[in-house]
């Protein structure tokens, strides 16, 4: 009998500790106080040009298609690194991975600052690859560290990547003010960057303790890479479920002010609910998953995430003000718990840690080409037809799309090789 995915149950052992220091190195509140270091600086980076697009945009006389690329460009380089990710972690271990990512993070965020137009873009394509391989590796460690608490784990650390992003919008402008310029409040979330590394260096030890490197994963029974993935239903159910998840909450955070504010709500007013919608985001970016661990299988909570969004839209279309803090509440909600869901499915939809760093690497590959067409294909919409009625009418099709992906995608099953 041919290697192909299998849909099977799996029961799970955790690997013995080559030696004492090994156990103290690995320890579970070690490697969990690393993980939500590292996830801190998963969207940090990127969440901290928004604020500061009009300033960063003057200083190059860039245009706003050219400023909307700083955005657009990392989430394309989240998709297009994804399958390199995969293989760097079956080549070298997944705690290698993570500290080189944080390294190549560091240097794409401090090479947006040097001078020239260039570099601000060249900057954004690293820190983009960094942010891949980080988006790759991490549900394969969760599932192998913690297999018994795997989809409580994902939404610990997808809170606390969104917390991430939600700090660094906050703390731009403040930053700016404080160290003189945007290039300054920039180049402080590298900070963030290095003290992850400094935190994530017991793993590092730990994984040369038990020998993990290019030779031990190349060898393990584990480590090759999986056959009959991309024929699998249920890998493109997720992966399109992710995309689609990803397109709606990446679109309507580069739109959903200026939404509000074309209807006849004051900035002010806008930028408050706006801020409302990205904090419920971090409750239910906790929960969600939660939830989906102690579920015999993720249905319900797909209709239900997928189903608060599409109301948030439809309230958005019907009555944009009158309802706005109703709508923006629903698409935060839909926005944190959607993506929190997205990553704890594809964590209990695979059998193995490796499964799952593949079954990663695949979902956001194709996810985040599907994302990277919302914000400014959302934009097209609105320009040509000069309303919103298109635009959001077509977000509410995506919700079509995404709940039926989302239900085989909440399917009971276990992929593994």
């Amino acid at each position: 009998m041919s290697r192909s995915v299998l849909e099977t149950p799996v029961s799970y052992a955790p690997a013995p500790s080559a030696s004492r220091l090994t156990r103290v190195l690995a320890h579970p509140a070690t490697a969990l106080a690393g993980i939500l270091l590292v996830s801190l600086n998963m969207r940090a980076a990127v969440s901290a040009v928004s604020p500061l697009l009009g300033d960063i945009s003057s200083s190059y006389h860039l245009s706003s298609t050219a400023g909307g690329l700083l955005t657009t460009i990392p989430v394309l380089m989240m998709g297009a690194i994804a399958p390199v990710a995969a293989r760097l972690v079956r080549r070298f271990g997944a705690e290698r991975v993570v500290g080189l990512a944080l390294v190549v993070l560091v240097a794409g965020v401090l090479l947006r600052i040097a001078p020239g137009a260039w570099a601000l873009f060249a900057g954004s394509m690293v820190l983009g690859a960094a942010i891949a391989l980080l988006n790759v590796t991490m549900p394969g460690l969760v599932k192998r560290d913690f297999p018994d608490r795997a989809a409580a784990m994902t939404g610990v650390y997808t809170t606390s990547m969104i917390f991430g992003a939600t700090l660094a919008a906050a703390l731009s402008v403040p930053f700016e003010h404080a160290f003189g310029g945007w290039q300054g409040s920039m180049a402080s979330w590298s900070v963030l960057a290095v003290i992850a590394f400094a935190a994530w260096l017991p793993q590092l030890s730990a994984s040369k303790t038990r020998g993990v490197g290019a030779g031990a994963a190349a060898s393990a029974p584990s480590a090759g890479k999986v056959p009959g993935l991309w024929k699998h239903p249920l890998a493109w159910q997720l992966a399109v479920f992710m995309g689609i998840q990803s397109l709606l909450s990446y679109t309507l955070i580069a739109w959903l002010p200026t939404v509000l504010t074309t209807q006849g709500m004051d900035r002010g007013t806008a930028g408050i609910v706006f801020a409302v919608s990205s904090l419920v985001q971090i409750p239910a970016a906790f929960l969600i998953p939660l939830a989906a661990g102690r579920t015999n299988n993720q249905r319900m909570l797909v209709v239900l995430m997928v189903g608060s969004m599409a109301t948030g839209v439809a309230g958005l279309l019907v009555a944009p003000t009158a309802g706005a803090w109703v709508w923006a509440t629903l698409i935060g909600v839909a926005q944190g718990g959607g993506f929190g869901l997205a990553m704890a499915m594809i964590v209990l939809r695979s059998g193995s840690a490796q499964v799952a760093a593949q079954l990663s690497g695949m979902s956001q590959l194709v996810g985040y080409f599907i994302a990277a067409s919302g914000p400014v294909g959302f934009g097209a919409l609105h320009q040509a037809t000069g309303g919103w009625t298109l635009p959001l009418a077509v977000l509410l099709a995506a919700c079509a799309v995404g709940v039926t992906a989302g239900l085989g995608a909440g399917r009971k099953l276990v992929l593994s090789a």
